[in-house]
């Protein structure tokens, strides 16, 4: 997927948003649309249309696998990678995710200077299972 343009990123913590938001479009030249909960998700994405969607796991009210879940139910996301963002990491919470749809994982805290890179390749490892 070398279109990869726009990104929703879903997080309720400001403070990781901004940096996101400026890492991914000061290095990966990315423009960010940040949320801070599923139902803003659910309400901009079908107008959005996002490349790749950026979904914390703990957020009040709708985490993000039932935001992953209501996500699905709005827009074909065959072709959309989803990376989970989260300080949870066992393999077995890893394995999960990805049972849920995840494309991949990126681990709380993350590397603003590497971030774009972990994306890509998650983004290229998606593009290979021949689903974008």
């Amino acid at each position: 997927m070398n279109d990869l343009k726009k990104i929703l990123h879903i997080e309720d913590d400001g403070l990781i948003q901004a940096i996101v938001k400026a890492s991914l479009k000061a290095i990966g030249g990315l423009e960010v649309l940040c949320v801070s909960s599923g139902k803003e998700a659910l309400e901009i994405v079908g107008d959005y249309s996002p490349d790749l969607i950026l979904l914390d796991v703990v957020m009040p009210g709708m985490d993000g696998p039932e935001t992953l879940k209501k996500l699905k139910e709005k827009i074909d996301m065959e072709h959309t990678p989803v990376i989970f963002m989260t300080a949870k990491v066992t393999p077995e919470e890893i394995e999960h995710y990805r049972t849920l749809g995840a494309s991949g994982v990126i681990i709380k805290p993350f590397d603003p200077m590497t971030l774009h890179e972990e994306i890509n390749k998650i983004v290229r490892d998606f593009s290979k299972s021949g689903k974008a």
